[in-house]
């Protein structure tokens, strides 16, 4: 029983030493700082159950990011695993199309329902199948090879398909986005070549007036053209970003003060709690506060790049860059949201939005990142233009 307890202390050990701990260590402030400010946010309702859930959600999502990160990656990550992730893809986009709900004025039937209350988010997790299975896609493919025409397409269905089939059955735009965003960072860190990029770029132009037409719901186009001037609708499409982007400047430098924000203590802006948390931070802690936001949620996603940077293995390192883009695409849209600079299309803040799916999936890309970490001497190096 000595030697077993020894073991396993040994083993504790060995995982604290060999694993990234600034990385977790920075979600895991993070996760708590949005616990405080959905606290804040949900206050004026007099319950607490948003606040409990958020907290479980970060207990789990750091307990599933170490567990994952005790596996080698590349037991998630490999041709074996494709069909899973492809008939787990299809069957939990089946059930949400069928039996799935969209919230309270909106049209993105993105949720399914769940015993005792709870909701779960399926797009959530198809970001982590792109991640894991479009890395073992282009790990397949020499680096020589994979700038060929063919295998560009490839690739590029391999990415796109996902988004399409979101965005074509959830009316999900912001998935969507962030799905291709993923797509894009992760064909970048394989070495496909910028005329690709540039290709694509103008197809997307040459197409987009068929996306806004015939792509966009009258409710989505809506979202784009009121951030031209929110003023015309202040009680109707502009109002939650209005009230958001008031909140945000009416707290100057140091903010009035926890729980003591006028406008969240009140409710002013709708669901404060989940996509406009960061209005809660501006009003409440001003400026200092949303600095430190940027300053933890810009060291996570330098941290990220620093270990795809740093990795001897080509998969570990697309796998960094995929939940790099996730992670980067999520923020600079949340926070456009919050500013009024992008439209609503409901994209959660990392680590601070509520919302239990979309945290514990963050830790699973999270975990993906650390197993990446401490199996990165594991690997046989490799030159960059092998």
């Amino acid at each position: 029983m000595k030697k077993f307890f020894q073991g396993m202390l040994q083993n504790i050990a060995d995982y604290i030493r060999e694993t990234d701990k600034l990385l977790l260590g920075l979600c895991a402030v993070a996760s708590l700082f949005g616990c405080a400010l959905v606290f804040s946010a949900t206050r004026y309702t007099g319950e607490s159950r948003q606040f409990f859930v958020q907290l479980l959600s970060v207990c789990i999502g750091v307990a599933v990011a170490i567990v994952i990160s005790l596996f080698d990656y590349k037991t998630f990550a490999n041709t074996r695993a494709l069909p899973i992730y492809l008939i787990l893809s299809i069957l939990l986009l089946g059930i949400t199309y069928f039996f799935g709900y969209a919230p309270d004025g909106t049209d993105n039937k993105a949720w399914i329902s769940l015993p005792f209350g709870m909701s779960l988010q399926v797009s959530e997790l198809i970001k982590i199948f792109l991640i894991i299975s479009f890395s073992t896609h282009v790990a397949a493919l020499n680096k020589q090879d994979i700038n060929r025409p063919l295998n560009v397409l490839l690739l590029a269905l391999h990415g796109l398909a996902p988004a399409a089939v979101v965005m074509v059955l959830q009316r999900d735009l912001g998935t969507c986005i962030i799905l291709g965003c993923v797509f894009l960072a992760m064909l970048f860190a394989a070495g496909v070549k910028l005329r690709y990029f540039a290709i694509s770029g103008v197809l997307i132009a040459a197409v987009s007036p068929l996306i806004w037409f015939f792509g966009l719901s009258e409710y989505q186009r809506e979202r784009f053209t009121i951030i031209l001037n929110l003023e015309s609708e202040p009680l109707g499409r502009g109002y939650q970003q209005l009230q958001a982007l008031r909140a945000i400047g009416s707290g100057g430098i140091t903010g009035y003060g926890y729980l003591n924000g006028p406008k969240t203590q009140s409710g002013s802006v709708p669901k404060a709690y989940n996509d406009f948390i960061f209005s809660v931070a501006g009003e409440e802690l001003g400026m200092i506060g949303c600095l430190v936001i940027c300053a933890l949620l810009l060291a996570i996603v330098i941290r990220i790049i620093r270990i795809g940077v740093l990795v001897h293995d080509r998969q570990g390192s697309i796998i960094c860059a995929g939940v790099f883009g996730m992670f980067t695409s999520q923020i600079i849209i949340n926070l456009g949201m919050c500013l009024a600079l992008l439209p609503v299309i409901g994209v959660t803040l990392p680590f601070f939005s509520a919302g239990g799916t979309s945290l514990i999936c963050l830790y699973l890309g999270v975990g993906l990142v650390l197993s990446v970490y401490k199996n990165r001497n594991k690997r046989q190096l490799y030159l960059r233009d092998v």
